[in-house]
């Protein structure tokens, strides 16, 4: 592959093979002295004593399509090196006539074009002829004396040859081009010169050669996640469509569930599994203790032992099922409240929650009355106004001294404002996921409840 100085080693190719064909064909017989240039157009001189010029200018560079995916990626998920994906480049040039008299312009184009027709390709011994490098006799090859370290470029070295070919520019492209230069219009002709081919020499990581390959060949039984219930014991009930506590186990149904070993995991946590509750449409799983409430995703993996000794790897997975995860009431209380009679009331509840909050997630306290005032209690009547509440904890990182993290708690004070006293139904809602409440025989929800006197 070749360096940065790639490019300009281009350039200086082009150039001695324009000049040395316009050398070899006498052409300052022609038209007099000759000068060819790789310059921009606005800094060609053509004042004072005016001579024919052939200039070749680089107005253009584009990625090539053909390489741009070669040896990607470059780097592992750590971000480490592990290769130098070549800088594959396609290369754009005008190639200009500037005549000192009538026809010498068409006339160099003309030597020109003719010139890298016939040289469709950049041969290696011609890139190291045009690029030779310093002679320890002679003043060295034909580079001037500061770009002679284009011979370091390793041009000729690269794996792909360059490809000269011409390119079809129409009038509107040509005219905005030349406006841009802000210099007067000189015959022209575009040239597409592909593909260059920079690589980085950084380091590399680089993994030791397989010694020995092992093969092995398994029916292909992908597991399947239809349905998630849970289990409040084992053995005891499927609760399908209730809510989901951390004291339940999921249940989770599907098809071909069962394998040799299998892993299943619960919110990205890996949870045991016994092999008794393990079937081909069903499987049974603890909820992890480190579990939070709220949206979490489960999904099974049969691993497969591979390697000697054997280890466990990935193998199939199936695919990942969502559930919600409520958060349990535990206890529930009011202090420091605050109003007498009529007034409203100001109090902190304290709620116990199940599993432990973290630091960072939201937390709301939803109030809903139980027993309006001067109705039998679990029957209010008609008319009656139920109030109904809800208050957002506050923010629950310390602010000072700072926390090296966000931690969890079991129990939450909440600050509450502007209630009515009586007893009210409590619910917590934390990331969204509302704990569930007990009703009574009637089907009446009963608890938890807490009083604000």
């Amino acid at each position: 592959m070749s360096t940065a100085l790639a490019i300009a080693s281009v350039s200086a190719v082009l150039k001695d093979l324009l000049n040395n064909g316009l050398v070899d064909h006498n052409l300052a017989s022609t038209v007099g002295n000759v000068v060819v240039s790789a310059l921009a157009p606005d800094r060609v001189d053509q004042t004072g004593n005016q001579q024919s010029q052939l200039n070749l200018f680089l107005y253009q560079v584009t990625p090539n399509a053909a390489w741009r995916n070669v040896g990607l990626p470059g780097r592992d998920a750590r971000g480490e090196r592990i290769g130098n994906p070549p800088l594959a480049l396609d290369l754009h040039y005008l190639l200009t006539a500037y005549g000192a008299l009538e026809l010498h312009a068409e006339i160099l184009l003309g030597y020109g074009m003719q010139l890298l027709h016939e040289t469709p390709i950049l041969t290696r011994t011609a890139i190291r002829t045009a690029l030779a490098p310093p002679s320890p006799v002679s003043p060295g090859g034909s580079l001037p004396q500061g770009l002679q370290a284009l011979f370091t470029s390793e041009l000729a070295e690269q794996v792909e040859q360059i490809k000269i070919t011409p390119e079809t520019l129409n009038t509107e492209e040509m005219s905005r081009m030349w406006t841009a230069f802000q210099a007067h219009y000189r015959p022209t002709t575009a040239y597409h010169v592909s593909v260059v081919l920079i690589e980085s020499k950084a380091s590399t990581k680089s993994p030791l050669p397989v010694r020995e390959r092992r093969i092995y060949v398994v029916p292909f039984k992908q597991p399947f996640i239809a349905h998630i219930s849970s289990q409040e014991t084992p053995g005891g009930p499927i609760l399908s469509g209730q809510p989901i506590i951390a004291s339940h186990r999921l249940v989770l149904a599907g098809h071909t569930l069962r394998a040799a070993a299998i892993q299943v995991l619960v919110g990205g946590v890996d949870s045991p599994v016994a092999d008794a509750d393990v079937t081909d449409q069903q499987v049974i799983v603890p909820i992890p203790a480190t579990l939070r409430a709220g949206l979490q995703g489960v999904q099974v993996i049969h691993t497969r032992w591979m390697g000697e000794p054997p280890t466990a790897h990935r193998g199939v997975e199936s695919n990942l099922a969502a559930f919600v995860l409520h958060p349990r009431v535990d206890s529930v209380t009011a202090s420091h409240v605050q109003g007498t009679g009529t007034q409203p009331r100001s109090a902190d509840v304290a709620v116990g929650i199940t599993p432990a909050v973290g630091d960072t997630q939201r937390v709301v306290l939803l109030l809903n009355q139980f027993n309006p005032a001067g109705s039998p209690p679990g029957s209010p009547p008609a008319d009656a106004r139920s109030e109904s509440y809800s208050f957002v904890a506050p923010s629950r990182l310390p602010l000072s001294p700072p926390s090296s993290g966000p931690g969890v708690t079991n129990t939450v004070v909440i600050p509450i404002t502007g209630v009515k006293a009586g007893a009210y139904l409590v619910r917590i809602q934390v990331d969204g996921a509302d704990s569930p409440l007990a009703a009574d025989a009637s089907g009446l929800f009963v608890s938890p409840l807490v009083s604000i006197p």
